[in-house]
């Protein structure tokens, strides 16, 4: 792995320790400033010495003086190193620092003649040397695999970018504002289970050798938090990261972020309000009030009105509306999933009102721009979901779409024990490999013991922050997105264990 080293820093590192400079050093300075604030009060505290640190990403100017950008988390900040400020062995430095070293420098505040916020170097430390040289053309690159799979590099090239990331972390730091204002406790509960439950997806599966035991990534959080709701803790929430092994799109990542919450005493319209509450906080924790004071976004090159209240309309009502027909027509449901070349098995009762939802998703959710709550969900796809007093063949369920995505989906959650043990026996018969292949008895036991009237909810974190940054790909939101691994970066015999990985079901 030579290649990663560049050999003129390679050089420079080898002449600073026979130099007896430490490259890496065990410490920083520890009165440090950050530099955007200091950027921001160089009139109030001109004149000051201050200690700042940072990584190099400019340069001007050699000989006697030397202008650097100093770039930390808050933004920038300009240092200026005279040789006749400086003691003679550090400003020898400069000969060794390349772009993308990081230093502290020490010295006082102002600003140049040309205006510009300065700290002006009495002092010069080396605090870690890069060996990596940085892209020159870093911000014109358009390939969104490349600057995921290098996102160390991405964020400290990219100023828009690693606003993006500390916009993503206000907008959890909101939701979890409303949250805690309105009494619910934040939780963790298992990542890894037993036996997979609580959503409709394909698990990835794992060994624990000890116990000799199979256990699965969680791909919901929701029956270990109906637990707690049993034992007392009437209100929870967790920002979990779940895993489906599913496919990859501009949506979908097999790694994400979910936020679920449970309220007793609550149903799925309480679910409704507390939604549109976080996505409210959200949206402002985001940037998203415009100067005319209204609440908007802009995404997929359409702009979304963020107001409440959002409206709620029927699934069933929907389906009518932009299929043409009524949901339990099997003749027509049957007609049109062979127009549309869906794959769909009608034999039961699951395969029918899964093969009505396929048509739903295709026929009417690109009509769902939103924000929109879909209410009352076939009951048969909601084995978790209450069934609705005056219409048992319903659920009360509810979707919420926005940017043309589905971003939350809640239940008024079903607590009679002797209904969700025959929806879990059915789940496991329909043979549906996205479905739980066994029954969840330690939940139904639980249920036994009694679960209060709740309401429960999930809300996709990655889709709502792509919606609310206007960005279309959700790796431009996730960190560090699962990826491929990249050519000649690992072993002939791990690249080959790799590709068999990927291309197994």
């Amino acid at each position: 792995m030579s290649e990663l080293f560049h050999p003129d820093r390679l050089q420079r590192l080898n002449d600073l320790r026979q130099a007896g400079v430490d490259p890496y050093p065990p410490r920083s300075p520890e009165n440090r400033e950050w530099a955007q604030p200091l950027v921001e009060a160089a009139d109030a505290r001109s004149g000051e010495t201050v200690t700042i640190c940072g990584r190099i990403l400019g340069r001007r100017g050699y000989g006697k003086l030397a202008f650097l950008d100093l770039h930390d988390q808050s933004g920038k900040i300009q240092a200026c190193a005279q040789k006749n400020k400086l003691p003679e062995a550090e400003f020898a430095l400069l000969k060794k620092i390349n772009l993308g070293d990081f230093v502290a420098i020490r010295g006082e505040l102002g600003r140049t003649k040309m205006g510009e916020a300065t700290v002006f170097a009495e002092s010069l430390q080396l605090l870690s040397k890069s060996l990596a040289e940085p892209p020159e053309k870093w911000h014109g690159l358009s390939d969104v695999e490349l600057r995921a799979r290098m996102r160390y590099v991405d964020l400290f090239s990219n100023a828009e970018i690693r606003q993006r990331f500390q916009r993503r972390s206000a907008v959890l730091a909101a939701m979890r504002r409303v949250m805690e204002a309105e009494g619910y406790l934040e939780v963790d509960t298992p990542v890894l289970h037993p036996i997979y439950g609580g959503a409709n997806a394909r698990p990835f599966r794992t060994h624990h050798n000890t116990l000799d035991m199979p256990l699965y990534l969680r791909i919901a959080p929701e029956l270990y938090l109906k637990r707690l709701l049993v034992g007392g803790l009437e209100r929870v929430y967790e920002f979990a990261r779940v895993f489906r092994n599913e496919g990859i799109s501009v949506r979908h990542n097999p790694e994400f972020t979910m936020l679920e919450f449970y309220g007793a005493y609550g149903d799925y319209r309480s679910m409704a309000a507390l939604t549109e509450s976080l996505v409210v906080a959200a949206a402002e924790a985001a940037g998203c009030r415009q100067e005319d004071g209204s609440l908007s976004t802009e995404f997929r090159g359409s702009s979304y009105d963020l107001t409440p209240p959002f409206p709620k309309l029927k699934y069933r009502e929907l389906f009518v509306e932009h299929a043409g027909f009524e949901p339990e027509d099997r003749d027509r449901v049957a007609n049109r999933c062979r127009e549309l070349s869906l794959e769909v098995e009608l034999d039961s009762e699951y395969g029918y009102w899964k093969a009505v939802n396929r048509l739903f998703e295709e026929e009417v959710e690109s009509k769902l721009t939103g924000p929109v709550f879909v209410m009352d969900y076939p009951a048969a796809i909601s084995p978790l979901a209450k069934p609705c007093p005056e219409h048992p063949g319903w659920a009360e369920r509810f979707e919420f779409f926005l940017g043309g995505m589905e971003l939350a989906n809640a239940f008024s959650e079903l607590n009679d024990p002797h209904l969700q043990m025959e929806n879990f026996q059915r789940q496991v018969q329909d043979k549906d490999p996205e479905m739980p292949n066994e029954v969840d008895w330690d939940y139904v036991r639980a249920l036994a013991y009694g679960l209060p009237p709740a309401g429960g909810c999930g809300i996709g974190i990655d889709r709502l922050v792509m919606v609310l940054l206007g960005v279309d790909n959700i790796r431009e939101v996730l960190l560090f997105p699962l990826l491929r691994p990249e050519v000649g970066m690992v072993e002939e015999d791990s690249a080959t264990d790799s590709a068999e990985a990927a291309s197994a079901p």
